[in-house]
């Protein structure tokens, strides 16, 4: 017998269980909400929190969400409640429902609770810990620094309330808000039923167990209207003796400056110097620079730039075939800063980018260019302690946490890059996730200063000086005058110099020749004109 079969254009397959459910969405940062285990009147939910943005991160996270059917928190494993307590159940309709349950052993009842990290130390705990990616004190880097730190996880187990008392029905929690310490801000969308993650087999069989259900939260950067930066960065060079510091109240004024400051006035430049020195301490130095180089400062002086974060990036050289730079990080808050990253954007120099010497540093391609170089301290390194007390708190100002490295730049692969007309400073600086504010100026590429009277003196070059000695012993029959004790080519921060096309003549007895010839002269004149 045969069988010819022909396809039936107006088949339509069966719905799979995919199918039911909104495909999964891409965001900075999501939060899978997995139902694993559910009972008539409880559940077990797993929380995940994985970071997808290459420069965002999370220190100290806080989740807070709205139960929106009065459940409450029985227990956690992974993360704690930020405030333990059950008192609205025991007064509320959840102590009339569950009258034999012991609300003692209740962690939250709040209708808006906020979850945050345990620290490493209970990671291996049995009754809070052995949770994987749980417990490291809210930290999430971005998967660009560390993929095995970008994510959190954590378990709680819900009692649910009636009318929900069926095991198959399951509502997570609305109203997500994520945030940390100093890190970008999160906007989060509702959570979205999407197809059951799995997860391997917890006894380690080369199999996967299914969620029962699933929801997913997207939450995106945002960058709030009139917010202020939590860093901001200063400019300097070699070809500049003066710093250009943060902007006057970059990261916020403060709230009532009477007369003391003034938060319009453009920030003092400052000696080098200053910048390891708080800025209630800077005062007297400025207003001592501004008088050496000549120039007036306003009254009131302007108002500090009230950022905890301070980042110095300085260009340290620039020679014919490339360049170098030093980046200084300034911690002025008494947190410190574990696992610490930063990031700049430079469109004309990442592509020359070498090496960082005390940092670990690489380029990173961000939406297809390559113009952003990433950089953390190396392993064992990678923490920036708080502000501390000086040596004799008494006088010493305090003295900031800080770490600093050098990054050096070829100019092969970047061809008419200027360095000093701007292309060797970013044009953006992160710290943690968190964009800095930067200076509305860049140093001036000038050595020059003010004569004593500008309106009459000329202006005055910067110089330095020296006297280097030779000896002939080992070089017989040199000719300094001749030519021998002048240089063949000069060097300046590894920049060749042009030379005179001629030396000087050796012609002084010539020229004391001529001054006797010249007085024999005038005086044979005098006495012929006086016979």
């Amino acid at each position: 017998m045969q069988v010819c079969c022909r396809k039936d254009p107006k088949f339509k397959a069966n719905v799979t269980i995919d199918e039911e459910f909104l495909p999964r969405q891409s965001g900075d940062l999501t939060i899978m909400y997995d139902v694993t285990r559910t009972y008539d009147s409880n559940y077990w939910a797993q929380v995940t929190i994985s970071n997808h943005n290459p420069l965002g991160r999370l220190d100290n996270w806080k989740l807070s969400f709205d139960w929106m059917r009065d459940e409450f928190i029985y227990t956690m494993k992974g993360a704690y409640p930020y405030v333990v307590d059950s008192s609205d159940c025991i007064f509320g309709t959840q102590g009339q429902h569950y009258r034999d349950l012991d609300f003692a052993n209740v962690l939250n009842c709040e209708r808006r609770p906020t979850i945050i990290d345990l620290p490493p130390t209970k990671a291996n705990d049995t009754t809070l810990g052995l949770i994987p990616n749980c417990c490291r004190n809210g930290t999430i880097l971005p998967p660009s620094m560390d993929p095995s730190k970008s994510s959190s996880v954590f378990q709680m187990q819900v009692f649910k309330m009636p009318p929900d008392l069926n095991r198959s029905e399951l509502s997570p929690p609305e109203n997500w808000k994520i945030n940390g310490s100093l890190n970008p801000d999160y906007k989060c969308g509702p959570p979205v039923r999407v197809s059951p993650s799995q997860f391997p087999d917890p006894s380690g069989l080369p199999s996967n167990t299914t969620a029962v259900a699933s929801w997913q939260v997207v939450c995106n950067i945002t960058h709030p209207k009139g917010a202020s930066p939590k860093c901001c960065v200063s400019f300097s060079s070699y070809y500049n003796d003066s710093v250009v510091p943060c902007r006057t109240c970059a990261c916020g004024c403060p709230s009532n400056t009477a007369r003391t400051c003034s938060t319009t006035a453009p920030a003092v430049l400052l000696p080098p110097e200053a910048l390891l020195f708080p800025f209630e301490n800077r005062t007297a130095m400025a207003q001592a620079w501004a008088d050496l180089k000549h120039r007036t400062v306003p009254n009131p002086m302007p108002c500090g730039d009230n950022c905890g974060v301070s980042i110095n990036w300085h260009v340290l050289t620039d020679y014919s075939r490339g360049w170098s730079a030093r980046i200084t990080i300034f911690n002025w808050d008494e947190t410190a800063f574990p696992d610490w990253f930063a990031a700049v954007q430079m469109d004309e120099a990442t592509r020359g980018f070498q090496k960082m010497y005390s940092f670990n540093g690489s380029a990173l391609e961000l939406n297809g260019v390559n113009n952003t170089i990433i950089m953390q301290g190396l392993p064992g390194l990678n923490y920036i302690v708080g502000e501390t007390d000086g040596a004799n708190p008494k006088k010493d100002p305090r003295v900031p946490g800080k770490q600093q490295t050098v990054v050096s730049f070829t100019k092969k692969n970047t061809p008419g890059i200027n360095v000093a007309a701007g292309d060797g400073f970013p044009s953006k600086v992160f710290f943690n996730g968190e964009e800095c504010a930067l200076p509305s100026v860049l140093p001036t590429n000038n050595r020059e200063t003010d004569g004593a009277n500008p309106k009459k003196d000329p202006r005055v070059p910067g110089k330095q000086q020296t006297v280097v000695s030779f000896t002939k012993k080992n070089t017989p029959g040199i000719n300094v005058a001749a030519g021998d004790g002048f240089p063949s080519k000069v060097f300046f921060n590894g920049e060749e110099c042009a030379l005179p096309s001629v030396l000087p003549t050796n012609n002084s007895n010539r020229e004391g020749s001529t001054t006797i010839l010249t007085i024999f002269l005038a005086v044979f004149v005098f006495i012929m004109l006086h016979q």
